[in-house]
């Protein structure tokens, strides 16, 4: 374990992650001092009573003071206060930082390291799943889940990490065995005054040291900046991992391994996923035929693309997360529907521009249903093929007396959900109950 007795340690967030920090730090009988900048941060009432707190803005005299500031991803390292911290040759670090030290002090232990825009939750959960399924001890977190200090107590041997461009900010000691960026676009740009070059520079970092780089070959700027033959490319078409021409088949190293149609997962950015997964597991020396019984029986994550039922020749997703219009065009992007395709889209909008959806909805093969706070800005889109109710419920309901063999019933509402539902996970629910509760009367 790396010592830190001696040290003044600022904390600064709290929270499932910040706790996992102070926890760290008391196992050594090192108590640090705890900041948050919000006046009720969640976690306050399970910190330890030796540990002093400062609420609502940051305490630059504990700044100042200390040896080491262990920073939350929330918090930019352009603050004025850490900068100033940073100047005075105080050292500034994130609790992923803490952990890769920990981890390199460790024989044979792997991280596997999974960033991107779009995809990494799916990614990291079917990796961990594909590990778990042949018996190796494996710890899932980071970004998603547990975080990675509470995975420390564990064990593992495969340590399988989310990592957000924050998080890759404040770490130096990640030596990951495989590394990958799925993909890129703009996102945080608040973060990044310099723009998009700033953030992929960020994303970048998680290559360092790595044994294995796995990388997007549609995505340029996913490549590693040096070129190396330790890298892995898969893409849709091109690369060590990619799909045949119809989409049919996973192909790895030229050779079919697994047909799409038995898998669980649906839609070609999910095929892609499942590429990336299957090229990390393989630089684990996991199994071949492990991967892929894990892959084809992966359903996915709740809410996101997610295949909730399929009866009598019907499709029905649920991808209730596409809270914007980008995550509902990447969704439209890869449905593949031989019959009809019935889109349902509504909530609010948040004011967002719905025009980037249009070119999507130029197909004689589609039918759309607004509900929702914004259904009528919605039904702008593509008025001849649009058809208008106040709710979720009532949309479905019609749907269901339309739908035949080979169609596909898609929620992507491109909308926040709370002008009708507590969350995006009650709206998807619903849509799911429905989906069954009409399935099954169609039987009778």
């Amino acid at each position: 374990m790396i010592r830190y007795q001696g040290k003044n340690v600022v904390i600064i967030g709290l929270g499932v992650t910040g706790l996992s920090c102070v926890d760290y730090f008391l196992a050594q009988n090192v108590i640090p001092k705890v900041i948050d900048t919000r006046l009720l941060p969640s976690g306050l009432e399970q910190l330890d009573q030796r540990v002093a707190y400062h609420l609502g803005d940051l305490n630059v005299d504990w700044l100042f003071d200390a040896d080491l500031i262990i920073v939350s991803p929330g918090i930019a390292l352009s603050t004025p206060e850490l900068k100033q911290a940073a100047d005075k040759g105080i050292e500034i670090i994130g609790d992923i930082e803490l952990f890769c030290r920990e981890v390199n002090q460790l024989p044979n232990k792997k991280i596997v390291a999974i960033t991107g825009a779009n995809g990494k939750t799916t990614v990291t959960t079917l990796v961990g799943e594909i590990v778990k399924s042949t018996g190796i001890k494996v710890g899932v977190g980071g970004n998603i889940g547990q975080p990675a200090l509470s995975l420390l107590a564990q064990d593992c041997d495969v340590y399988v990490l989310e990592l957000s461009s924050f998080q890759l900010e404040t770490t130096h000691s990640l030596h990951a065995t495989v590394a990958t960026i799925l993909n890129i676009s703009e996102d945080h740009m608040d973060r990044y005054p310099l723009g998009l070059k700033q953030y992929v520079e960020a994303k970048q970092r998680i290559y360092v040291n790595a044994k294995y780089c796995v990388v997007n070959h549609d995505d340029k700027l996913t490549f590693p900046k040096e070129k190396d033959s330790h890298n892995v490319l898969f893409g849709l078409h091109s690369g060590d991992y990619h799909l045949d021409d119809d989409y049919a088949h996973l192909i790895a190293q030229e050779k079919p391994v697994l047909s799409t149609n038995t898998m669980k997962l649906t839609g070609s950015h999910n095929y892609l996923n499942a590429l990336a997964a299957l090229a990390i597991a393989d630089k684990l020396s996991i199994s071949r035929q492990s991967s892929l019984a894990t892959i084809a029986n992966f359903h996915g994550l709740p809410h996101r693309f997610e295949l909730v039922l399929e009866q009598n020749g019907v499709k029905w997703i649920n991808d209730s997360k596409a809270t914007n219009v980008g995550s509902t065009e990447a969704a439209l992007k890869s449905v593949v529907c031989h019959g009809k395709l019935f889109l349902l889209l509504g909530g609010d909008g948040k004011s967002a521009d719905f025009s980037p959806l249009i070119p999507y909805l130029k197909n004689s093969h589609l039918e759309i249903f607004c509900f929702g706070r914004d259904r009528e800005l919605l039904a702008k889109l593509a008025p001849k093929i649009t058809t208008m109710t106040a709710t979720l419920a009532e949309a479905m309901q019609i749907i269901a007396q339309k739908v035949e063999v080979n169609d596909i019933v898609l929620l992507s509402p491109a909308c926040a959900s709370l002008d009708q539902f507590k969350n995006y996970i009650e709206r998807g629910n619903q849509f799911a109950l429905l989906a069954k509760q009409y399935a099954q009367r169609s039987e009778k």
